[in-house]
């Protein structure tokens, strides 16, 4: 399949128009699980209508943790999130990747989150440079069992994500990957961790190449005067397969994200900071410097 350079253009011009029209229709709506749902006798318009009120009623029934840096939560959320990465790859160059992948993060449904990446923009300082779009991402998230603070503080999600080929031709893998993970979460008062544990496999071409590599991340935070959330994270990848076949890389994750800041209405930010380390030999990359920043809504 083949795609056009105006593809990652007009996708994330759609992108923001849908992030526009939910955080506008998010500052006035309510931010409280007791609104009454709206009843205009289309089942269409009050599945809008009543977007907000769902939404609450579904965060509600799950741990208020921070989501962490690096790793993805296994709570359900509505965010807008926009990150910023360098890395120190060996031979002294570095890549900085602008978006990460990340983006519009919503809940359509009971116990069901998408995630639609905004493409990063990604450059390496060789010589010539190198730039240019990575892949879109996506990802989807079901909920299977939850519980807040005051019924167990636990969660546990399914995750499956896609990638699709439509990057530029520097950073393209030319594969569909497809992610299937599991993901899981406990909290004991202040302090809580999440874990995922998924695999990457791609299209039957790509797995010469690509490989399957295995990834766990383990995330430990702590919550401190409401808007402090320190963290350490453990982010492991194995590949059985492919080009870097037997190979493992480790990374410590100290990090801090701060928030939420309330701005208006049910609008909040939140900011967050932190330098992955490889601990073990021959990784891909040293050392990455990650900044982040969240609106939720």
């Amino acid at each position: 399949m083949v795609f056009s350079e105006m593809t990652r253009p007009s996708c994330l011009g759609l992108v923001l128009l849908v992030i526009g029209l939910l955080i506008t229709a998010a500052s006035a709506a309510p931010d409280s699980g007791a609104a009454e749902p709206a009843d205009s006798g289309s089942g269409f318009v009050d599945y809008f209508a009543n977007w907000f009120v769902r939404v609450d009623k579904i965060r509600a029934e799950q741990p208020k943790w921070a989501p962490p840096l690096a790793t993805t939560s296994p709570a359900l959320q509505e965010v807008l999130r926009y990150d910023v990465s360098q890395q120190s790859l060996p031979g002294g160059h570095t890549l900085t990747s602008f978006g990460s992948g990340k983006g519009l993060e919503f809940i359509p449904a009971q116990n069901v989150q998408f995630i639609v990446g905004i493409p990063a923009w990604q450059t390496l300082d060789t010589s010539p440079r190198k730039e240019g779009w990575a892949d879109q991402t996506f990802l989807m998230k079901y909920r299977i069992l939850s519980a807040n603070a005051e019924n167990g503080n636990y969660v546990l999600t399914a995750f499956f994500g896609l990638s699709v080929p439509n990057g530029s031709a520097n950073y393209t893998t030319h594969h569909f990957v497809y992610t299937p993970t599991i993901a899981f979460g406990k909290g004991w008062g202040d302090f809580d961790v999440q874990s995922t544990l998924g695999v990457s496999v791609p299209d039957d071409s790509g797995t010469k190449t690509l490989g399957s590599p295995l990834a766990l991340n383990v995330t430990a935070q702590y919550r401190l005067a409401k808007y402090f959330w320190p963290e350490v994270e453990a982010n492991y990848t194995y590949w059985p397969n492919g080009t870097h076949e037997s190979l493992n890389q480790l990374f410590i994750t100290p990090g801090l994200v701060l928030g939420k800041f309330p701005i208006w209405s049910r609008v909040a930010v939140m900011f967050g900071a932190g330098c992955q380390v490889a601990v073990t030999d021959h990784p891909l990359y040293h050392r990455n410097l990650i900044v982040t920043g969240r609106i939720s809504f």
